[in-house]
């Protein structure tokens, strides 16, 4: 055996560790397993590499970007699906000015019943204090406080209707639009990377343009499955909130319309019978409980 041949088996004998570097016979010692130093992974290395990668994607998303609104780049439409994006768009706008005019007319009711409720009171102290007056007082006072009553059920039913909304405009329709912004970024990457395809097979084809060639397709068929997932996504989504959407509305709107008419008819027992039927919890009669907006 030779002398190096028996200083590497001494070395294992010992419990000592071989580094054999790529291309090399030689050895040293370190302690663990037995490694070859060309397939050490350095973290700095694959992070670096992440980022380089992120960095190439960002460029050439931008860059398709920049082409479509020069109007030099082609782009992916799909005609159906983004008029109903549009359309989704439009509609949130216009819930959301619904949803502000409510919260309007529930300030301004909440003013007033909170006022109907001051002046019973004011009218029932002068009706005992005042003998002369004591029943035109008297039926002032119970005229403001039953007003006041109904005003506070109108109140629970606008509160049920702007939750309602507020849940369907601010959740399930910006659930949808989230899903749409991921949508529209993966048809900017998709269009970026067919772009690249597109313009290396314009090119020549050699021993270095084949490999990039077919990274590229490799790229372009990745970003094409994300791209087709994701407006499958879009789809599917938009159906189940038109679904949703026009049964919580329709819900909705028949309270607020029988709600209101009630009230301004003074008929309080159809009042509190919409507001049964909505399973909203009436105030408990002499119970002094605060208001929904004094909650908030």
């Amino acid at each position: 055996m030779s002398p190096s041949r028996a200083a590497a088996g001494q070395l294992a004998q010992q419990g000592g560790d071989l580094i054999v570097p790529a291309g090399s016979q030689k050895a040293q010692t370190k302690s663990g397993p037995v490694i070859l130093a060309d397939e050490i992974k350095n973290p700095a290395m694959e992070k670096l590499e992440l980022v380089r990668k992120w960095s190439l994607n960002t460029y050439k998303c931008t860059r398709q970007i920049i082409s479509e609104k020069l109007g030099r780049g082609s782009r992916t439409v799909d005609l159906e699906l983004e008029a109903q994006i549009d359309i989704l768009r439009d509609n949130k706008k216009k819930y959301e000015n619904i949803l502000r005019l409510a919260q309007t007319l529930s300030t301004q009711l909440f003013q007033m019943v909170h006022t109907q409720r001051q002046l019973g009171d004011a009218f029932a102290d002068l009706s005992l204090k005042s003998l002369e007056l004591h029943e035109e007082f008297g039926y002032n006072a119970d005229t403001q406080k039953l007003l006041a009553k109904n005003g506070e059920t109108l109140l629970g039913a606008i509160n049920f209707f702007i939750a309602s909304v507020n849940t369907l405009v601010n959740k399930t329709i910006e659930d949808t639009l989230m899903t749409v912004k991921q949508y529209e970024s993966a048809r900017i990457e998709y269009d970026a990377y067919r772009t690249d395809l597109e313009e290396l097979n314009l090119g020549p084809r050699d021993a270095n343009t084949l490999p990039k060639i077919e990274q590229s397709q490799h790229l372009f068929q990745a970003h094409k499955e994300k791209y087709d997932k994701m407006r499958s996504d879009v789809s599917i989504k938009l159906k189940f909130l038109e679904e949703n959407k026009v049964k919580v509305l329709h819900n909705q709107l028949v309270l607020f319309h029988n709600a209101i008419a009630a009230y301004f008819a003074g008929n309080q027992k159809q009042l509190e019978q919409t507001l049964r039927q909505f399973h909203i919890k009436l105030k408990t009669p002499g119970v002094d409980a605060p208001s929904w907006l004094e909650e908030q």
